[in-house]
Parts: structure tokens; sequence; C-alpha cells
């Protein structure tokens, strides 16, 4: 017993010395996880520098998560983020992971309370996490269903090997796709917050959007919850402008440049724009990158929104090319990353993040259904005029000619 009681108490000793060590900036964007390269349909070889594809999400190194589950099961710490995880969103404790652990936002606002009443696991600093960094956890090694759903291909967005993870409940009326997780974030627009949309995470089908708090027939929308403690810095940007046409994100190390591409290209084109820009030696850097979907989506403030305050979600400091949207409204585009979304057998999506509206055709109309700021994936080439009323439950609209911004890492 005695022994027993020492062992146990080394290693929780050990565990809190090893979760102990800050992350080496405060915005350590976590990598995506994607390990492969990819053509405009399957996985490849990774081409070279100058090749057709070349310079994708996996040919460039990212810090990779350095997950530590504590000795009681409880939670999972990120040291590369310096982030600690509720390992799993079983909220009622029955060590099943379904409907009945979902929450509605008011129950979720008072679940931190809750958590830090009972000290759990061991901590009562418990909060919500904010979508960046809930997205830290996004794991783009993942495969989203596919047509009917129920495929044997299919992977969660997020690694399983460290946290519980389930699927909707089909049996149960659900989809497979069901399994959305909520942030704190909610949607910058006019509206009240209680009728508005609440930005998560889908680790289903590896998406984010802005989920409608009160759904058709004035049902409550809930969600599973994992919450958050540590670092707080993770996900505040701290942009400087260079005075050089780029601007540097001093949490994470990014630079960036402060104007677009000016026009949308599909993403093959986006790839190769990035070369040109390289022998150009573009700002006199030829080190340009198409960022990965992570070091996309740290550029989002989440405070800013087309309705919100007229601009695209991105901080003031850069300069964001107007467009037309679907509906004919003033908006701002979306920009391609280097990650590809791998779905039922299929590679031939990558990742874009919206920064002006999400759209959408419902009810006979074009209308913001995700809101800017959400992550979606759509088709590396091909002709958006196919997609007239946009594509699945919610007629989203299909963007295949996004926009570039460039990345590099400050040295």
């Amino acid at each position: 017993m005695q022994t027993h009681f020492i062992m146990g108490v080394c290693a929780a000793l050990a565990w809190v010395a090893q979760a102990s060590a800050n992350p080496q900036l405060p915005y350590q964007v976590a990598t995506t996880g994607q390990t492969a390269c990819y053509d405009q349909i399957r996985e490849t070889v990774c081409p070279q520098k100058g090749d057709a594809y070349f310079g994708q999400d996996a040919q460039f190194a990212t810090q990779q998560p350095n997950y530590v589950l504590s000795p009681d099961g409880l939670s999972v710490q990120d040291k590369a983020t310096g982030l600690t995880w509720q390992r799993s969103p079983d909220t009622n404790g029955d060590a099943r992971i379904d409907q009945h652990d979902k929450l509605t936002w008011a129950q979720i606002q008072r679940r931190p309370a809750e958590l830090n009443a009972m000290r759990y696991g061991g901590y009562s600093d418990w909060r919500l996490p904010t979508i960046k960094e809930l997205y830290s956890l996004m794991d783009f090694s993942g495969r989203g269903p596919g047509p009917g759903e129920l495929t044997a291909s299919h992977k969660p967005f997020i690694d399983t090997r460290y946290f519980l993870f389930a699927y909707g409940d089909v049996s149960r009326g659900e989809r497979l796709i069901d399994a959305q997780y909520a942030s704190s974030t909610l949607y910058a627009t006019k509206n009240r917050p209680d009728m508005g949309k609440l930005f998560g995470v889908n680790f289903a089908d590896g998406r984010i959007k802005g989920y409608d708090l009160i759904m058709p027939g004035r049902a409550e929308k809930t969600f599973f919850l994992q919450c958050v403690r540590g670092n707080p810095a993770y996900g505040r940007n701290t942009f400087i402008d260079n005075g050089n046409a780029t601007v540097t994100d001093r949490s994470s190390a990014l630079m960036w440049a402060q104007s677009d591409s000016a026009t949308g290209m599909d993403w093959p084109a986006a790839l190769r724009w990035v070369q040109t820009k390289n022998r150009e030696n573009y700002l006199g850097y030829n080190d340009w990158r198409l960022p990965n979907a992570k070091e996309l989506q740290s550029l989002v403030d989440y405070t800013r929104s087309p309705e919100a305050t007229g601009s695209a979600a991105i901080d003031a400091l850069f300069r964001t090319t107007p467009i037309t949207n679907e509906a004919g409204q003033a908006d701002y585009p979306a920009y391609w990353s280097s990650t590809t979304h791998s779905n039922a057998n299929m590679d031939n999506a990558a990742v874009y993040i919206a920064f002006g509206r999400a759209m959408g055709f419902m009810r006979g109309a074009w209308r913001d259904v995700h809101g800017a700021g959400s992550q979606r994936s759509d088709p590396k080439v091909g002709n958006p005029a196919q997609f007239p009323q946009g594509r699945g439950p919610q007629g989203d609209a299909i963007r295949i000619l996004n926009f570039v911004r460039l990345v590099r890492t400050e040295v």
C-alpha cells in the first residue's frame, strides 16, 4: 500500500514538472498535424521547390503538440501551447459521450464555475476556451465522413490517443457529424447575443462555424464542451506595423504581408503565386509561404465583422481587398491555407478562412450562415458558377477562387 502511494505521488510530481514548462512564445501557434502532401485530388510525393504544388502545409516545420496526460486521466496538457484541457466532454460523468452531455449556451456559461467548485482535476481556474484556443486542438490528419456518412474511412480531427471523442449518435436521430464543441466566442454582429451565433469547432468534419444559438422552432442549440486552463495569452495577437508593407505578430513571431493578393485564384494557382513572389524577392524576402490553417486562423479578429464594424475580421493594420459576395453585398474575401482537407477518401478540397461573410443559400436567399472567421473547405479547382445555390443543407457558397495572404516566420 505504502509503495503504491509513493509511486503515485512520484508520478503526479513528475507530471506537474513536465507540464509546467512555459511555451516559447505567448501564442505558439499549434501544428495542424498534416504530414502528407497532395495534388488537386489525391495524396502524392511532396514536390520540390519550383514544381507544381510546392509550398503546402507538410513541407514546413511547425511546433508539434506535446501532450501530457495527467495521472488521474482527467486532463491533458499541451506543453507546446501551455494550455491544459479537460480530456473528455463527458459532462454528466456516466463514462459515455453522447447527446446527454451536450449543453445549451446558458449551461455552458455556468460550467467553469461548477468545475472550479469541485476542483476538477485538482484545479480551480478552469475557463471556457476561446475559438482560437479550441482550434489549437484541430488535427488535420483527420478525415471527414462521406456521402451517407457511415463510412469506414472517417477519422476524428482531434488526437484520440489523448482526448476522448464520440461522433453524433445516429441511432438517436443525430447526424454522424453532430460533434460540435463550444467556444466562448460569439459572432460579432449587431444582434442580441442570445439570438446570434456561437463559434464552435466540429471535430467530426474539421471545420469552424458560427452556430445559431436558437434553432428553428425556438429550440436551443446544444454543444459538447471541454474547458481549458493555463496560458491566458494564447490567441492574443501583438501586431507591429514594420513600416515596410509587412506586419509582425510578436506573440507568434509570424510576419505577414500587409496587403493581400488583390485577386482570387484556385488552390494550385495560389501555391504558384507564392513561388512567384519569392522569385521576385517580394518586400525584400524570398521565404514567403501560404499559411497553414492555424497560422491563417491566428490572424482573425473575432471582434470585427462586416456587419458589426463594417470591416473584414482582421486588425485594421491590414489592407483587405473588398469584394461583392453572392448576395451582391459589399464584403471581404476568404483566404486559402496550405492545408488539405480530407474527406471520404477524397483529397480534392483545401482549407480556407472567411474574413468576410460565409454565405449560404437558405430559405430562397443568400445569407451569412457561418460568420466571418469561420473555417471551411472547398474544391481546390473548378468553377464556382456550377453551384448557383451553394451546396449542402445550408446551401454553402462554394469558394474556389480565394485570395492569398503571405506569411513568413521572423527569425
